[in-house]
């Protein structure tokens, strides 16, 4: 029945909208239906009372669940405090196999809307905000009640209206976890004094007061959201999950032999050895089972990406070309693989940039890789690479903090509080452009791969400083405020 109601709620609305749009007459008599059909969908809902005191929990992000691992690590520790957890998304790319062999947690997929090629760009849009709305209704409304939904931010649009308005029917708790503002990230593409951001702005602004809890991934966003829309919210920073750690030489090997595979880069430089299996960085000795470094093999540097407009990789590919011209004119620097890993809209445009520059001491490698093996290929990395520039200046790249989660030392673009992160001299670098981030590759190489190098270094406080993983800051951080909160209720 609720189901059904939610469909007319959505039809009619649909209806009315795209009637309105052609300029007809009759969308007013959708509209009754539509005021009829809310208030008996919130009286059937209202109903289901002391549901919301079962350990059940969701987890919602309106994008990639395998791409989302701040909310997979969310659905983990609810899990281990004995939750059950609906963790709805799009079902693209595969989770981390944590999360899909634990028994409490069901993956909720929902279906991503590519593109509308009907109408106006306005109205396609409208269109694609409808279909969500209707989708994500259905899916939170489907599920057993949640005591909470968890809700990730951004994407916000039409998520935070969606799910309130849900959580509200069914008397469940709503929290947000604000990553960034997704303003800002529009504001990037439309400038900052478009409309359109701007009701973004308003609209991100109303819906997050109507939240019962908050969480924020920088103390600089906290104050932000306290200051300006004053909104309560606790930081919650990024930890390294327990995958995240140095890569022992064995494993190296075997990752870089299944990378061989496919990628260039990664195949051995010598001529075939039959008492020895060789990658470009590797080699067992397969009399003994051996495995070490080969002789002069190439650093590895890596970076990960969205392949956004918050990231400039020409800036790093400016700094590889001055690097090479470095390599070229007799400097004593080894040559380098950059891998950069991720998927995103820009990654053919810069794909066709790296093609083009034909470096010989700088090879590129632009894989996506399985949840399995990105920790693993972070552990076995020299130097990771951080050209994130937040759209807000208060969020944080989770990418570091797997990085350093593995003692990789890492070089970071500088914006306004990176320094909650990465403090320059100390566990890592900071950037401000092409020119300062050659310098650094040109001084963290000079010595490699000597044990007593500046890289070596970093990487040895790395390794010195105890690092709290995502489990034990979670159950310090979160689960008082769940404790609070469901208390309350």
């Amino acid at each position: 029945m609720a189901l059904l109601l939610i469909l007319l709620v959505a039809t009619c609305g649909l209806g009315w909208v795209l009637c309105l749009y052609a300029g007809w007459f009759w969308p007013w008599l959708c509209l009754p239906l539509f005021l009829l059909a809310a208030p008996l969908l919130f009286s059937l809902l209202r109903g289901e009372s002391d549901a919301r005191r079962q350990r059940r929990a969701c987890v919602v992000v309106l994008g990639d669940v395998g791409r989302s691992p701040r909310m997979q690590y969310h659905a983990l520790s609810l899990a281990a405090h004995g939750y059950s957890v609906s963790f709805v998304g799009y079902a693209g790319t595969k989770p981390h196999t944590d999360v899909l062999k634990n028994h409490r947690i069901t993956i909720v997929p929902i279906a991503e809307l590519m593109s509308i090629k009907v109408g106006p760009r306005i109205l396609q849009y409208i269109m694609k905000v409808i279909f969500q709305v209707a989708q994500l209704s259905y899916v939170l409304l489907k599920i057993d009640v949640p005591s909470f939904v968890l809700l990730q931010n951004p994407p916000g649009l039409p998520s935070m209206a969606v799910t309130w308005f849900i959580c509200l029917l069914r008397g469940s708790k709503l929290i947000i976890d604000w990553h960034n503002y997704g303003y800002t990230i529009m504001s990037l593409t439309l400038g900052k004094c478009h409309p359109v951001v701007q009701i973004a702005k308003w609209y991100e602004k109303l819906c997050g007061r109507l939240s019962d809890c908050n969480l924020c991934v920088t103390d600089a966003m906290k104050e932000d959201l306290q200051s300006n829309w004053n909104i309560k919210a606790t930081t919650l920073y990024d930890k390294p999950f327990s995958v995240f750690k140095e890569t022992p030489l064995e494993v190296q090997h075997k990752l870089f032999m299944k990378l061989a595979n496919e990628y260039s880069p990664f195949k051995a430089r010598e001529p075939e050895d039959p008492v020895f299996e060789r990658t470009a960085f590797t080699e067992l000795d397969t009399s003994s089972g051996d495995v070490a470094y080969t002789s002069s093999h190439p650093a590895l540097l890596l970076s990960s990406t969205s392949w956004t407009e918050d990231e400039d990789f020409s800036i790093l590919l400016k700094a590889l070309i001055e690097y090479e011209k470095l390599v070229v004119s007799g400097q004593k620097l080894p040559s380098l693989v950059c891998v950069i890993t991720g998927k995103g809209p820009l990654k053919d445009y810069y794909g066709k940039q790296i093609e083009q520059l034909q470096l010989k001491h700088v090879q590129f490698c632009t894989p996506w890789l399985e949840a399995e093996d990105y920790p693993v290929l972070l552990g076995s990395a020299d130097l990771g690479v951080c050209l994130h520039r937040s759209s807000s200046g208060l969020d944080l790249p989770m990418k570091v903090v797997d990085m350093f989660g593995c003692c990789l030392p890492v070089c970071a673009i500088y914006f306004n509080c990176i320094h909650e992160l990465v403090r320059h001299e100390e566990n890592g670098l900071i950037f401000r452009d092409a020119c300062e981030l050659t310098s650094q590759l040109k001084m963290l190489f000079s010595e490699f791969p000597n044990a007593d190098s500046k890289l070596q270094q970093f990487r040895n406080y790395l390794r010195q400083t105890y690092q709290v993983r995502w489990h034990k800051n979670w159950d310090q951080t979160v689960l008082p405020l769940l404790n609070q909160l469901l208390h309350r209720s």
